[in-house]
């Protein structure tokens, strides 16, 4: 299945561009003998799963039609569009096997099932609680997955790669922002709405770490990601006078909890997990709200800090008013070709092999994409870091208000 199909013809440059300024190399011309990077032929690395002459097939398991759908075409797009232009070792095109879950689980389990023995890895699969219930099978099958999704559980599972900062530790370098700029203070009331599972859990598990360091009442309202009216939620927070809101949401959410807080007077401001903003809430009646109060805590930055991509993706899909979802399907990829990069120029482009280069992955570079990569150790945030971005009437309906940066508390919460 292949996405979102737009003019390509004069993407190429801009992708030198990107490759160029974060490390990653662009096709080679065509040649009699296909070489890898170091200088050995094509056919002396070793393949099994996945691997088929010269190219590479990768699995992708995607919201194109649930809750996170704006979000999961963006990244899917962005996914294509950095494999159009780039190879593995200069000689391995990448094809990838894009799957629809629709964020439903057990439809992703049942995807799986029939993807998984034509992959080498998985390039994207989005969602905290599908990624929770496919762990025990990526881990079975030693593959490598890169998530759309940022539970600190996912971090237990071998071979899968969060990139960037956990939701706990995402939300504390929020809190950090909102102490620092005297939007929070010590001692205050928070009104957190967060999904049931696995991402709205590490939401709270952030909001409560927090709330035991800074003397923090925390009034909690629990939904189902299907839930699309705030009211009760909002109403609630106004009668207990809190003096945040806290998101682990999804867009739909943040729309309903601004709108019904500006109608109820409840004047102060929001705070979200990186999931909860999309540009197109701008476009809607609690635009005003969102620009003036919410921050997003977020693994990547803004179009304004990388207008290259962003000219790059509107060439492409004309069509598409672009999402930030475009800087994480372009920061993931490029992580993958660094992982795969390395397993090829080790001579071993089996499951084993990138599994191995996985593992002795550090200090990942993606020009800053995304926060600076740490490594991906079982049980530890792969990155400390996180951007705080602003919504605005730009492209990506947002703007970079504090560059990446490690609060005060984050170590403590890592893991």
């Amino acid at each position: 299945m292949k996405l979102g199909k737009g003019s390509r013809s004069a993407a190429l440059l801009a992708a030198v561009a990107v490759a160029a300024a974060s490390g990653c190399s662009t096709r080679a011309e065509d040649s009699a003998t296909p070489s890898t990077d170091d200088g050995a032929a094509a056919e002396d690395v070793k393949t099994d799963i996945g691997v088929d002459g010269n190219t590479i097939t990768l699995g992708v398991l995607t919201d194109l039609t649930g809750v996170f759908a704006a979000l999961g075409n963006d990244i899917t797009n962005a996914n294509e569009l950095f494999w159009e232009e780039n190879q593995v070792c200069d000689t391995y095109d990448v094809e990838l096997d894009i799957q629809d879950t629709g964020y439903v689980p057990q439809q992703a389990v049942q995807l799986y099932s029939g993807l998984k023995d034509n992959v080498l890895a998985m390039q994207q699969t989005i969602g905290s609680p599908i990624n929770t219930a496919l762990g025990p099978e990526f881990e079975a099958d030693g593959i490598v997955n890169l998530t759309s999704a940022w539970a600190a559980n996912l971090t237990e599972i071998p071979g899968t790669g969060v990139p960037g900062a956990t939701y706990p530790v995402e939300l504390a370098n929020g809190y950090a922002y909102m102490f620092e700029e005297g939007l929070l203070k010590d001692g205050a009331t928070v009104g957190h709405i967060y999904f049931e599972g696995e991402y709205g859990e590490n939401g709270l598990a952030g909001t409560e770490a927090i709330a035991e360091k800074h003397d923090l009442t925390v009034v909690k309202a629990q939904i189902k990601p299907t839930d699309q009216d705030m009211t009760a939620q909002i109403t609630q927070f106004k009668a207990a006078n809190v003096d945040m809101i806290v998101l682990t949401t999804s867009p739909t959410q943040t729309a309903s909890a601004a709108g019904v807080a500006e109608a109820q007077g409840l004047d102060v401001p929001i705070l979200g997990n990186n999931p909860v903003f999309a540009p197109g809430l701008l476009a809607g009646p609690a635009a005003a709200k969102l620009k003036k109060d919410l921050y997003v805590a977020s693994p990547i930055s803004s179009f304004d800090q990388h207008p290259e991509i962003l000219a790059q993706y509107e060439e492409a899909f004309p069509d598409v008013t672009p999402s930030l979802g475009v800087l994480v399907g372009f920061g993931m990829s490029q992580i993958m070709k660094q992982v795969l990069d390395a397993a090829c120029e080790s001579g071993d482009l089996t499951r084993e092999g990138v599994l191995a280069a996985f593992n002795d992955l550090s200090e990942v570079d993606t020009g800053g994409l995304v926060v600076p990569i740490n490594g991906f150790e079982v049980g530890k945030s792969p990155s400390l870091q996180s951007f705080i971005l602003r919504p605005a009437d730009v492209p990506g309906g947002a703007e970079t208000a504090a560059e990446a940066f490690e609060g005060p508390d984050s170590a403590d919460i890592a893991g």
